[in-house]
């Protein structure tokens, strides 16, 4: 007679441990932001009252989809008194064969694309005086090298290219202000 609870206990067993349960997660990391926490004065941007040097940080992604073709990163302020939060930098068709950015210098052939300022280009968080706001940075492992975005898209355009592309994001989310 079969004893059908060991087996089963057996096959529960063999799924916990196959590769597939430890597959590592798709993670974002960064030596100069940390999760939930506030970023450093250089990174403020110099403009609207902040007086920062506009550093972007440097970022780090591991354990990528095997399906990923590119990454794009966005920088996001999720209470920007707008009614939709404000874009403060694009960055897309990131190669594969990238798995960082430097704080300086971009990999051959990424993008930046427009900010909600209407250009392309880095704006260090800002936030109004007196208020303390949440900002996302994430990367996003595409499954198209390149991102058909018009030049000059916006950067809500821009997003939903990103979205229909997405095939997993990984993100870090740090504070600024109040100031």
């Amino acid at each position: 007679m079969v004893n059908f609870s060991n087996s089963v206990v057996t096959l529960l067993i063999s799924g916990l441990f196959s590769s597939a349960s430890f597959a590592a997660e798709f993670s974002l990391s960064s030596p100069d932001l940390q999760l939930g926490q506030a970023i450093k004065s250089e990174q403020y941007w110099n403009s609207f009252g902040c007086q920062g040097s506009n550093v972007r940080p440097q970022l780090k992604w591991q354990n990528a989809p095997k399906k990923a073709k590119s990454f794009a990163v966005t920088v996001y302020d999720n209470d920007a008194p707008t009614g939709s939060g404000f874009w403060h930098w694009v960055v897309h068709d990131i190669p594969l064969t990238s798995n960082s950015l430097s704080s300086t210098i971009l990999p051959k052939g990424a993008i930046e694309g427009n900010t909600d300022m209407g250009k392309p280009g880095y704006l260090g968080p800002c936030p109004p005086e007196g208020r303390k706001h949440s900002y996302t940075y994430k990367v996003y492992a595409l499954d198209v090298e390149k991102l058909a975005v018009p030049q000059g898209a916006t950067s809500a355009l821009t997003g939903f290219f990103l979205h229909q592309h997405s095939l997993q994001t990984a993100e870090i989310t740090v504070t600024a202000g109040p100031r």
